[in-house]
């Protein structure tokens, strides 16, 4: 049983992470800006937190036994919540990625291919600078999870594959649900095998 530190609680993503993690009886303190959208679970503790703070967020986050951020990367600030995780003293950190970094060939990342959606690129190229930052990064035991090109609602199969730079995808594209993708990042949690690496997760 972990203590965890979750940003971005009440999110599509992170509302999945925070029901996997007290699935599995881990202790939670669930950060939102809205702390009354936080689901409530068992052995999660609510705190209202604003990722642009970063003296405020690291105080939150002190002795945790590790951190995921589960937000936006245009509504946030790398260098923010990266400070804030160094100066809480917790060296776990776990970040939900984007898909945009991942390559669809060898040398072609998904963001740059001509058919990338245009209402995504924003959000994408933040997910891109966030993942380059992170790779400077060597006082934390960081890692970034990338889902599949497709991230949305589904069912939690435990039925998927990961990979490491590469988009995943089969016949029926490349997606992976919010409920499956918590399952790989707690997984992650419990048994990292990605320290300071990006790995992706899809169908």
């Amino acid at each position: 049983m972990a203590n965890v530190a979750l940003i971005g609680a009440s999110g599509n993503a992170g509302s999945r992470i925070l029901a996997e993690l007290s699935e599995r009886s881990h202790m939670v303190t669930a950060i939102a800006r809205h702390p009354e959208r936080i689901a409530k679970l068992p052995g999660v503790m609510t705190r209202q937190g604003d990722v642009y703070d970063r003296a405020g967020l690291a105080e939150m986050l002190r002795g945790h036994d590790a951190v995921i951020s589960a937000v936006h990367f245009t509504a946030s600030d790398a260098d923010t919540l990266i400070g804030a995780v160094r100066d809480s003293g917790v060296k776990r950190y776990l970040v939900v990625g984007g898909a945009g970094s991942l390559q669809v060939a060898p040398g072609q990342r998904l963001i740059d291919q001509p058919d990338f959606p245009a209402e995504y690129k924003d959000e994408a190229s933040s997910g891109v600078a966030f993942l380059e930052r992170l790779r400077t990064v060597e006082d934390l035991d960081w890692t970034f999870l990338s889902p599949s090109a497709m991230f949305v609602p589904g069912e939690r199969t435990g039925d998927f594959r990961l990979g490491k730079d590469a988009l995943l995808s089969n016949e029926q594209g490349s997606s992976i649900s919010f409920e499956d993708y918590a399952i790989a990042l707690v997984d992650e949690l419990e048994r990292p095998a990605h320290v300071r690496q990006r790995f992706t997760v899809g169908y």
